[in-house]
This record gives structure tokens, C-alpha cells and sequence, in this order.
């Protein structure tokens, strides 16, 4: 792979991503919370604890099935601050508009931002617009900060994670993926499969009231459960075993990935997190995802294993076990 020039994958969330964020950026940015390298930053002022991130999002097609970049765009950042394991307040909008692009479009992604917000309980408080020359962007491109506070006693984070801590899930995987593919290669499907976007903070919410014992939490976006799992697992330096049978898969979804030699574990998902927590409180946790909305199909599908491994390990279908590691790029460019 050339070095000299960004591809696709170095925004993808995988190893590309991974070694341009770590050879490139982090050392001249680096301070300790730029280290955390998670979802979020969680700064201390004055006594309170806040989170903070942001993001960019570029998804084509701009309209899908479940959604559109607009709701996505709240969506994203909140879930981001939801796994910081805080409450999201305020976001900021930022949008970067090709000339030529139909007042109409814009104002349906306005009005379904709008919604996204509301739903999540979260207010639109700053924002900035440009308007570039036509071929200089691809319709439109949004970047969203959120800001939130963190009430949570425990230490939410990569360092938490313990050897024996349960993983769960709350739902099928793959779905924004496949949706995204489906829409672009008209595939054609007799029963429409949705993107799972959705804003996670509610289902959060519950799940911090439920167990003091939460140790960490990922949303698993660009790269799938696949990727996320194999840099908690870097991070960690713990061994994670995956049960392949215990991870829910839709099966239009297999269809897909079938027909397009893809595997769902490494397709993005918008709505889809995964929860550390300690083994005495996992039937607990389990309980109270299945009881939200967002967490109905939610299930155990592995544990943490011995310290200083740093190996993701999928116990597979038929009774073998293989090592997953962090994907070159995503699977499918602009998925987010």
C-alpha cells in the first residue's frame, strides 16, 4: 500500500485509520486526553465532568433506507458522547454544500436533524455553513460536536476492562452496511432491509442506572463489531473471545454479504453498541437492554479473556477458532 497519498481506507476505521491517527496526527497533537483514543474526550472543569467529541460525515447515498445524513449526523455524535458514558446536551452543525444542490434536499435533511435532536433530547445550539463550487464536494458534507456531562461514578473506559468481563450486544449487526449496499447496487430485495441509525443515549441511560459495574462501551460504526472489537482488544491487551453463534445476524443481511462475498461482522452499523460490564451484573444488563426499544434482540456473545494477549479470537460455527484482526480500510467507502 502506497504511503505517500490518502486512500479511501485511511477513513475507514481500520488499520489504516488506525496507523494514520497514531503515526500522524497523534504525535503532534498529543496530550492525555488525545491518548484515551476513544469515542470521546472526558475533560474535568472545575468539578464537573463533561464529554466532548465530534465528527465528519460524507455517507453516499445522502438518502437511504431507515434514514439520510441528516439524522445520521445527530445520531453519530450522540451515541459518541453516550459512550463516554454521558448525558448529550448541545451539538453544533457544521455543513459543506456543492453548489447547484436542490434547496428542497437541504431542507428535508434540515427537518430530519431537527427530528433526530428532539428525539434525542439534545439542542442544536452553533453551526456554520459554506458553499463550495460545483465538483468541488459531493452534494453535501456535515460535521456534528456534541458536548455532554458525565454523572456515571465509574471510569468508563478501554483501561477498565477486566479479565471475565461479560460482552453484550444490543441487536442485529451489519444492518447500516447492508442497507447502504443495497441502495447503491440495487440489489433489488422483496422485503426492504433499514439502516438500525439511531440515537443510543435513552438505552444508555437505563443501562448506567442498572449496574454500577459497567467497565466500557463502543458503538460499532465504521469497520463493524470486527474492528471494534479487535482495537478494545489492542488497547486492552486482553484477549476477547467472540461466540460467532451468539452474534444475531438478519438474514437478509447474510444474503447480502453472501451475494457480495462480504462478512457482516465488518459491516458498520449506526445503532449497534457493545457493553463491558462485570460478570455478576451481565444477566442484569442483558435484562435491561431487551427491555428498551433499541435493545430487543440484545445477547451475550463473549467474554474478556487473560491479560497481555491483545488478540481477538472468534470462535467460528463449525467448532474452530480464528484471530480477527483490524481490517486494512471499510468494506464499503462512505458509509458514514
Amino acid at each position: 500500500m502506497k504511503d505517500d497519498i490518502i486512500l479511501l481506507g485511511h477513513g475507514g476505521g481500520g488499520l489504516l485509520s488506525h496507523e494514520l491517527v497514531t503515526r500522524k496526527f497523534l504525535p503532534l497533537f498529543r496530550n492525555s486526553y488525545l491518548e484515551r483514543m476513544e469515542d470521546g474526550a472526558v475533560l474535568e472543569i472545575d468539578g464537573t465532568k463533561l464529554c466532548f467529541s465530534t465528527d465528519s460525515y460524507v455517507v453516499n447515498p445522502i438518502f437511504f433506507p431507515g434514514g439520510d445524513i441528516g439524522s445520521l449526523a445527530v445520531h453519530g455524535t450522540v451515541n459518541d458522547l453516550s459512550m463516554c458514558g454521558g448525558t448529550p446536551l448541545f451539538l453544533s452543525a457544521g455543513f459543506i454544500i456543492e453548489e447547484g444542490f436542490p434547496m428542497e434536499q437541504l431542507e428535508k435533511i434540515i427537518a430530519s436533524m431537527a427530528q433526530a435532536a428532539g428525539s434525542a433530547h439534545i439542542q442544536i445550539v452553533t453551526g456554520d455553513t459554506k458553499v463550495v463550487a460545483r465538483g468541488a464536494a459531493d452534494d453535501l458534507y456535515i460535521n456534528t460536536t456534541g458536548i455532554g456531562v458525565i454523572r456515571y461514578e465509574g471510569t468508563i473506559s478501554v483501561s477498565s476492562i477486566a479479565p471475565g468481563d461479560v460482552i453484550i450486544l444490543n441487536g442485529t449487526i451489519g444492518d447500516h452496511g447492508a442497507a447502504i449496499l443495497s441502495k447503491r447496487e440495487n440489489l433489488g430485495f422483496n422485503t426492504e432491509l433499514l439502516s438500525d441509525s439511531a440515537p443510543l443515549n435513552g438505552l444508555v441511560e437505563k443501562i448506567l442506572k442498572a449496574s454500577p459495574n459497567i467497565h466500557c462501551m463502543r458503538d460499532a460504526t465504521r469497520g463493524g463489531l470486527g474492528a471494534i472489537m479487535a482495537e478494545i482488544a489492542d488497547q486492552s491487551r486482553c484477549q476477547i473471545i467472540l461466540e460467532e453463534k451468539e452474534i444475531p445476524v438478519k438474514d437478509i443481511v447474510k444474503g447480502i454479504c453472501e451475494i457480495l462475498g462480504f462478512d457482516p461482522i465488518f459491516l458498520a452499523n449506526e445503532g449497534k453498541m457493545v457493553v463491558f460490564c462485570s460478570q455478576a451484573d451481565a444477566q442484569k444488563v442483558l435484562k435491561t437492554m431487551k427491555a428498551h426499544p433499541y435493545g430487543t434482540g440484545a445477547a451475550i456473545i463473549g467474554r474478556v479473556g487473560e491479560k497481555n494477549t491483545g488478540r481477538l479470537i472468534l470462535n467460528t460455527l463449525i467448532g474452530g477458532s480464528r484471530v480477527i484482526d483490524l481490517p486494512p480500510g471499510e468494506l464499503v467507502p462512505r458509509i458514514c
